[in-house]
């Protein structure tokens, strides 16, 4: 990554971190309302009976809601554990699931480890994103796990990064390993994507 992207990514993400600190209470709870109702709608839109997600932190859109209700309607809720080498493990997600905290502090379910390839059974991921472009491009923490695990998935099913309605942005800084979403959930509506080349 050539430093002036990796600059402007830096501070781009230290920019859209303090906003989402700073977003009221009842603000985010209706957004959890809102993420919930549009990921229900997206599942139904591609008839998915298996879906990855992750656990979001207090200051990510709400994504527990619809984990909770997704798995009591007996969808599959694959969720992410991280692991030291850059990949992800998977585990299923249960309706009384215990929380762990995870290798880089982030919340993550306590349960039996299903391997990197377990996500390729899945017919929608829903993936965490600091913003996304209007050409579908994402741009992440910096860890490069999601842009890792979709790179290298044959047959990747749709994917969709959820951010709140002000993370949707004309252009993100992007390099070569940087992957690109079908489209974004954010508390308000669902938007499909061009995939960025």
């Amino acid at each position: 990554m050539s430093d002036v992207i990796d600059q402007a990514k830096r501070a781009l993400r230290a920019d859209l971190r303090e906003r989402r600190q700073i977003i009221a209470a009842a603000a985010r709870e209706d957004a959890s309302v809102g993420i919930a109702a549009q990921l229900d709608a997206l599942i139904a839109r591609y008839d998915a009976s298996s879906v990855s997600c992750f656990l979001s932190t207090t200051t990510e859109p709400d994504t527990r809601r619809f984990v909770r209700e997704a798995v009591s309607r007996g969808i599959r809720v694959l969720l992410p554990i991280t692991r030291v080498d850059g990949l992800l493990d998977w585990t299923v997600a249960t309706a009384d699931g215990e929380i762990a905290e995870g290798l880089f502090g982030l919340p993550e379910p306590v349960g039996e480890l299903l391997g990197p390839i377990a996500v390729n059974d899945v017919d929608l991921m829903i993936i965490p994103a600091a913003a996304v472009d209007r050409s579908g491009m994402r741009l992440g923490w910096g860890r490069g796990y999601f842009d890792k695990t979709i790179g290298s998935m044959e047959g990747c099913p749709p994917v969709y990064a959820i951010v709140f309605d002000t993370e949707l942005l004309d252009d993100v800084p992007r390099d070569k390993h940087d992957q690109p979403v079908t489209g974004v959930v954010t508390p308000t509506r669902i938007l499909d994507l061009p995939l960025a080349g």
